[in-house]
C-alpha cells in the first residue's frame, strides 16, 4: 500500500475509533474486572519459574495468576507491543491498529532489532471476539475496560468470555489521561513497564532499562535550556493529506506526551483554552485562524511518521507556506514544523522520539549530545547486560 493511502487510512481511523465509537457507547467504569484468572494456555521460556506459579495485579483487572511464563501474547497498543520487545519477547501476535505501530521508523535505530508489523493480526478491525479464540493466545495485554469503550464491536460479556476460555487480560489504557469512563488509577510508563516486566519474569531487563532511563532523565536536566528559553508548541493531528483543519492535542499525563514533558514545553493549545480532541469525543477542531491567535512558537503534527523529514517539509510544511493564513504564523515562517510523533510509545520508541524532540526543539543546546546508546538499548533487549 502507498504511504499515502497509508495516511488517509490512519486519519480514517482516528476519526471512526478514537472519535465515533466513543460517541456510540455509554461509559462503563471499572466496576468488577478484578479476579485471579489462570493463564493456563502459557509455554515456560524462562529459567527459574517452572515450578513455581506467581501473581501480578494491575489496575483496573486487579491480580492476575500465571502458571507458567506467557509466550503467546496480543497486545492493545504499540505501547505494550514495546514493552514487550524491549523485554526480549517475541513480538505480539496482533495489535489493535498495525497502521499505529511505526515499526521501521524506531526500531532501524537500534541495531539487531526488528519487528514487521505487518506479520501481526489487526484486532481492531475483527468486528468480533472471535479472532481471540482463533489465535488463543497466552495473555491479552490490554485494558477490558478500554475495550468496551472505545469499540462498538465489543461488550462486556465478550471480554468475559475471552478471559474464562482462551486467557486473561492484563493492562492499563495509560496513554492519555483524556476519557471520562477511565476513573481507575493510571501508571507512568516505566511503572506499567514494570508491571509486564513481572508478568514476563525479565525484571532484570526492566531494570536496565530503568537505569538507562534515569540517565536520559539526567543529561536532559543538565541541558534544558532556562525556563524563559523554552518553546510554546502547538501538537496537533491534521484534519486530511493538505490540512485545513486540525485535532488539537494537549500535553497531558499519558505516555503519549512524555517526550515533551520531560523536555519542558509549554503547551501553546492548553493555555489558550483549547480542549484536547480526546477529552471532547473528537468535536474539537481548530483552523488556521484559530492558530494564528495563538501563533506558537513551534508545530508538531501527529500521524506524519512514514513521511521522512525531508519529504513531511517538502509536502506539509510547502502546503502551509502557501496557505494565506498559514503562512502567516511564525512556527511556518521560522521553519519550525516538525512531524510530532506517534500516539503511542513504549520504552524503546521513547528514547528514539525524545532525542528527536530534543534535537527539534533545542537544536543549540542538545547538539552533539547523545541521550542514549543504542548498542546498549540493543544489548539490553539481547539480555546483555
Amino acid at each position: 500500500m502507498e504511504k499515502d493511502t497509508t495516511r488517509r487510512r490512519l486519519l480514517q481511523g482516528l476519526a471512526a475509533s478514537a472519535f465515533g465509537s466513543i460517541a456510540g457507547c455509554t461509559a462503563r467504569s471499572s466496576g468488577d474486572w478484578s479476579g485471579t484468572p489462570t493463564g493456563s494456555n502459557s509455554q515456560n521460556n524462562s529459567t527459574g519459574t517452572e515450578s513455581s506459579s506467581y501473581s501480578v495485579s494491575i489496575a483496573p483487572v486487579g491480580k492476575v495468576k500465571f502458571e507458567e511464563v506467557p509466550t503467546k501474547w496480543l497486545a492493545s497498543s504499540s505501547t505494550w507491543a514495546d514493552m514487550g520487545i524491549a523485554l526480549g519477547r517475541n513480538p505480539p501476535e496482533g495489535v489493535w491498529n498495525r497502521g499505529f505501530y511505526y515499526t521501521q521508523q524506531y526500531y532501524d535505530e537500534i541495531p539487531g532489532v526488528s519487528v514487521d508489523e505487518n506479520e501481526m493480526v489487526e484486532l481492531g478491525n475483527a468486528g468480533s471476539t472471535e479472532v481471540f479464540h482463533e489465535i488463543g493466545a497466552d495473555l491479552h495485554v490490554m485494558d477490558p475496560i478500554s475495550i468496551v469503550n472505545r469499540s462498538k464491536s465489543f461488550e462486556r460479556p465478550d471480554i468475559e468470555r475471552v478471559k474464562k476460555n482462551v486467557a486473561p487480560f492484563f493492562g492499563n489504557f495509560i496513554d492519555s489521561y483524556d476519557h471520562s469512563w477511565h476513573d481507575y488509577r493510571y501508571y507512568t510508563l516505566y511503572e506499567a513497564f514494570g508491571k509486564l516486566a513481572e508478568v514476563f519474569q525479565q525484571q532484570h531487563r526492566y531494570e536496565a532499562f530503568a537505569k538507562l532511563h534515569e540517565e536520559v532523565q539526567q543529561t536532559i536536566e543538565a541541558n534544558l535550556p532556562s525556563k524563559g528559553e523554552r518553546p510554546s508548541v502547538a501538537i496537533m493531528l491534521p484534519v486530511g493529506d493538505k490540512p485545513e483543519k486540525f485535532w488539537p492535542h494537549t500535553i497531558d499525563k499519558g505516555t503519549n506526551s512524555k517526550q515533551w514533558r520531560d523536555l519542558k514545553v509549554y503547551d501553546a493549545l492548553a493555555q489558550a483554552g483549547i480542549q484536547d480532541y480526546y477529552a471532547t469525543g473528537g468535536s474539537t477542531q481548530i483552523d488556521y485562524e484559530t492558530l494564528l491567535e495563538i501563533d506558537p512558537e513551534v508545530i508538531m503534527m501527529r500521524t506524519y511518521e512514514d513521511y521522512s523529514a525531508k519529504k513531511f517539509q517538502n509536502t506539509v510544511v510547502e502546503f502551509m507556506k502557501n496557505h494565506p493564513v498559514g503562512s502567516k504564523l511564525q512556527a511556518v515562517n521560522n521553519g519550525q514544523v516538525f512531524r510530532g510523533g506517534p500516539f503511542y510509545q513504549g520504552p524503546i520508541v521513547n528514547l528514539v522520539l525524545t532525542e528527536r524532540a530534543a534535537n527539534q526543539l533545542y537544536p543549540d543546546a542538545f547538539s552533539g549530545v547523545q541521550l542514549y546508546d543504542p548498542q546498549r538499548v540493543s544489548d539490553i533487549v539481547h539480555g546483555r547486560f
